[in-house]
Protein backbone atom coordinates (compact mmCIF):
# COMPACT_ATOMS: atom_id res chain seq x y z
CA UNK A 1 0.00 0.00 0.00
CA UNK A 2 1.10 3.28 -1.07
CA UNK A 3 1.53 6.21 1.16
CA UNK A 4 -1.43 8.08 -0.81
CA UNK A 5 -3.63 4.97 -0.37
CA UNK A 6 -2.98 5.16 3.25
CA UNK A 7 -6.80 5.67 5.75
CA UNK A 8 -6.42 9.51 6.79
CA UNK A 9 -7.25 9.03 10.58
CA UNK A 10 -6.56 11.88 12.58
CA UNK A 11 -5.01 11.41 16.35
CA UNK A 12 -7.62 13.12 18.83
CA UNK A 13 -5.80 15.93 20.93
CA UNK A 14 -5.36 14.05 24.00
CA UNK A 15 -3.46 11.73 22.03
CA UNK A 16 -1.38 14.03 20.12
CA UNK A 17 -0.31 15.69 24.23
CA UNK A 18 0.48 11.90 25.12
CA UNK A 19 3.00 12.10 21.48
CA UNK A 20 4.67 15.05 22.39
CA UNK A 21 5.05 13.87 26.16
CA UNK A 22 6.49 10.92 25.10
CA UNK A 23 9.19 12.50 22.40
CA UNK A 24 10.01 14.92 24.90
CA UNK A 25 11.68 11.73 27.05
CA UNK A 26 14.08 11.01 24.19
CA UNK A 27 17.58 12.07 23.43
CA UNK A 28 17.79 13.88 20.11
CA UNK A 29 19.74 11.01 18.40
CA UNK A 30 19.07 8.32 15.64
CA UNK A 31 19.23 5.53 18.73
CA UNK A 32 15.97 7.15 19.67
CA UNK A 33 13.93 6.71 16.85
CA UNK A 34 12.85 2.23 17.60
CA UNK A 35 12.51 3.21 21.27
CA UNK A 36 9.97 5.99 20.63
CA UNK A 37 8.37 4.96 18.02
CA UNK A 38 7.22 1.45 19.82
CA UNK A 39 6.00 3.82 22.94
CA UNK A 40 4.15 6.04 20.28
CA UNK A 41 2.35 2.46 18.77
CA UNK A 42 2.06 1.31 22.32
CA UNK A 43 0.10 3.98 23.40
CA UNK A 44 -2.03 5.25 20.39
CA UNK A 45 -1.86 2.08 18.55
CA UNK A 46 -0.59 3.15 14.96
CA UNK A 47 2.19 5.98 13.55
CA UNK A 48 0.50 7.91 11.26
CA UNK A 49 2.64 10.25 8.74
CA UNK A 50 1.87 13.26 10.60
CA UNK A 51 3.09 11.23 13.99
CA UNK A 52 6.35 10.12 11.82
CA UNK A 53 6.84 13.71 11.26
CA UNK A 54 6.74 14.83 14.81
CA UNK A 55 9.23 12.25 15.76
CA UNK A 56 11.92 13.52 13.27
CA UNK A 57 11.35 16.74 14.27
CA UNK A 58 11.34 16.06 17.75
CA UNK A 59 14.51 13.86 17.70
CA UNK A 60 16.36 15.53 15.18
CA UNK A 61 16.74 13.37 12.25
CA UNK A 62 15.31 13.17 8.90
CA UNK A 63 11.70 12.44 8.51
CA UNK A 64 13.05 9.61 5.25
CA UNK A 65 15.06 8.13 8.44
CA UNK A 66 11.74 7.43 10.53
CA UNK A 67 9.56 6.14 7.59
CA UNK A 68 12.15 3.94 6.93
CA UNK A 69 12.30 2.39 10.40
CA UNK A 70 8.67 2.45 10.30
CA UNK A 71 8.49 0.72 6.74
CA UNK A 72 11.30 -1.84 7.71
CA UNK A 73 9.67 -3.37 11.00
CA UNK A 74 6.72 -5.50 10.25
CA UNK A 75 5.59 -4.76 14.11
CA UNK A 76 5.24 -1.19 13.33
CA UNK A 77 2.04 -0.01 11.26
CA UNK A 78 0.77 3.43 9.69
CA UNK A 79 -2.82 1.94 9.70
CA UNK A 80 -4.52 2.07 13.19
CA UNK A 81 -5.27 -1.08 14.74
CA UNK A 82 -8.76 -1.08 16.88
CA UNK A 83 -9.60 -1.11 20.61
CA UNK A 84 -10.22 -4.97 19.85
CA UNK A 85 -7.28 -5.99 17.70
CA UNK A 86 -9.16 -9.34 16.28
CA UNK A 87 -6.78 -11.78 14.67
CA UNK A 88 -8.00 -15.17 12.85
CA UNK A 89 -5.46 -17.85 12.28
CA UNK A 90 -6.37 -19.12 8.27
CA UNK A 91 -3.32 -21.77 9.19
CA UNK A 92 -4.02 -25.15 7.27
CA UNK A 93 -5.69 -27.36 10.45
CA UNK A 94 -7.66 -23.73 11.44
CA UNK A 95 -8.61 -23.02 7.59
CA UNK A 96 -10.15 -26.46 7.17
CA UNK A 97 -11.96 -26.48 10.82
CA UNK A 98 -13.85 -22.96 9.66
CA UNK A 99 -11.39 -20.95 9.44
CA UNK A 100 -12.58 -18.65 6.33
CA UNK A 101 -16.06 -18.84 7.52
CA UNK A 102 -15.40 -17.04 10.86
CA UNK A 103 -13.35 -14.46 8.98
CA UNK A 104 -16.70 -14.02 6.94
CA UNK A 105 -18.60 -13.59 9.52
CA UNK A 106 -16.38 -10.89 11.23
CA UNK A 107 -15.85 -8.92 7.93
CA UNK A 108 -19.52 -9.22 7.57
CA UNK A 109 -20.38 -8.15 11.34
CA UNK A 110 -18.54 -5.47 11.32
CA UNK A 111 -18.40 -4.08 7.56
CA UNK A 112 -14.88 -4.36 7.48
CA UNK A 113 -11.99 -6.18 5.80
CA UNK A 114 -9.10 -7.95 6.66
CA UNK A 115 -6.32 -5.37 7.28
CA UNK A 116 -9.01 -2.34 8.08
CA UNK A 117 -10.68 -1.13 11.24
CA UNK A 118 -13.92 0.20 11.97
CA UNK A 119 -14.31 3.88 11.65
CA UNK A 120 -14.72 4.43 15.70
CA UNK A 121 -11.30 2.81 16.16
CA UNK A 122 -13.09 0.19 18.06
CA UNK A 123 -12.19 -2.97 16.03
CA UNK A 124 -9.70 -4.33 13.53
CA UNK A 125 -9.36 -7.38 11.35
CA UNK A 126 -6.25 -9.21 10.47
CA UNK A 127 -5.90 -12.82 8.80
CA UNK A 128 -2.76 -14.98 10.36
CA UNK A 129 -1.06 -17.74 8.08
CA UNK A 130 -0.52 -19.34 11.26
CA UNK A 131 -0.35 -18.60 14.69
CA UNK A 132 0.83 -22.07 15.92
CA UNK A 133 -2.27 -23.17 17.76
CA UNK A 134 -3.71 -26.73 15.65
CA UNK A 135 -4.29 -28.17 18.75
CA UNK A 136 -7.55 -26.03 19.45
CA UNK A 137 -8.46 -24.68 16.13
CA UNK A 138 -10.06 -22.94 14.76
CA UNK A 139 -8.27 -20.05 16.49
CA UNK A 140 -9.12 -16.41 16.90
CA UNK A 141 -6.68 -13.97 18.74
CA UNK A 142 -8.44 -10.84 20.35
CA UNK A 143 -5.93 -8.46 21.91
CA UNK A 144 -3.69 -10.95 23.93
CA UNK A 145 -6.39 -13.35 24.52
CA UNK A 146 -6.40 -17.06 23.00
CA UNK A 147 -10.40 -18.19 21.82
CA UNK A 148 -10.29 -22.03 20.67
CA UNK A 149 -12.27 -24.16 18.83
CA UNK A 150 -14.48 -20.96 17.89
CA UNK A 151 -17.39 -21.70 16.12
CA UNK A 152 -17.76 -19.71 12.81
CA UNK A 153 -21.78 -19.28 13.74
CA UNK A 154 -21.09 -17.76 16.76
CA UNK A 155 -17.83 -15.98 16.29
CA UNK A 156 -20.00 -12.82 16.86
CA UNK A 157 -21.12 -13.45 20.09
CA UNK A 158 -17.58 -13.11 21.16
CA UNK A 159 -16.79 -9.82 19.35
CA UNK A 160 -20.15 -8.23 20.78
CA UNK A 161 -19.27 -9.33 24.34
CA UNK A 162 -16.11 -7.34 24.03
CA UNK A 163 -18.04 -4.07 24.11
Amino acid sequence: MGVSALPKYKLTGQENIKVDGIISKYDKSRSSIIPVLQQIQDTVGFLPLDVQRKVAEGIGVPEKDVYGVVTFYSFFTMIPRGKYNIRVCMGTACFVKGGKQITDNIRKGLQIEPGQTTPDRAYSLQVNRCVGACGIAPVIIINDKVYKKVDPDTVMDIVNSLQ
